[in-house]
């Protein structure tokens, strides 16, 4: 697989937008963020998906992908959209556009380290809709290896199998779906159980930083190099 490396993040001192510049050839131009990723790092080597559609909450994609990279891990934007996606503000509000890196229906849990789930109420609603989204999120699942989701993000997880007899939170409107699902719902700013982390909405942001970089470091190290 192509390690392609999500480089739309605005970081707080580089708030510019991201370009939505597609030349002739049709290939997205990618955003370079004015930060690399660091060398080093308590997730440097490791490769972390983020999977979203139109219709992701800004926030719950820029910050954890933003957090991620400063700890040192390369994030891939997995998508089954072609090209870019427009993110938004409080589901109603349009934002910028991101340029996909590698397509959902190309994608595998083998090649990546961990995966986020990033909420937004359409994203994840289509996501779940989306076979080779659940399938990417199913082989995540299958292999035990580290899940973070925020807000609606747990959506796609109930599809993907991927709930039942974990402690979880989310977005409130959520908690009969997963409790139906086989969950223990709770509401808390941010939950770990085993391998998987959960929170509710950008408010909790705070806490789900740092909890995912916690997760996905101490994590065994699969992604090949």
């Amino acid at each position: 697989m192509v390690n392609h490396v999500f480089n739309t993040v605005r970081t707080p001192d580089n708030m510019a937008a991201v370009p939505d510049t597609t030349p002739p050839d049709g290939k997205m131009q990618p955003y370079i963020a004015t930060q690399g990723t660091p060398r080093n790092g308590r997730l440097a080597g490791r490769t972390i998906a983020i999977l979203a559609t139109n219709g992701v909450e800004e926030v719950e994609l820029t910050e954890p992908v933003a957090a991620l990279r400063q700890a040192g891990a390369q994030t891939v934007l997995v998508s089954p959209t072609h090209g870019s996606i427009q993110a938004m503000e409080a589901d109603v509000h349009p934002t910028h556009r991101y340029p996909v890196d590698l397509l959902v229906a190309q994608a595998h849990a083998r090649n990546f380290d961990g995966l986020v789930l990033p909420g937004g109420t359409t994203s994840p609603d289509h996501l779940r809709m989306d076979d080779d989204a659940v399938r990417f999120v199913r082989e995540f699942v299958q292999a035990d290896k580290p899940i973070a989701a925020i807000c609606h993000g747990p959506w796609t997880l109930i599809n993907a199998n991927g709930v039942r007899g974990h402690r979880i939170t989310s977005w409130p409107s959520l908690r009969a779906d997963l409790t139906n699902a086989g969950a223990h719902w709770v509401d808390e700013e941010v939950v770990t159980d085993g391998a998987l982390v959960t929170s509710r909405n950008p408010h909790d942001l705070k806490a789900f930083c740092p909890a995912i970089v916690a997760l996905f470091a101490a994590a065994p190290h699969h992604a090949p190099q």
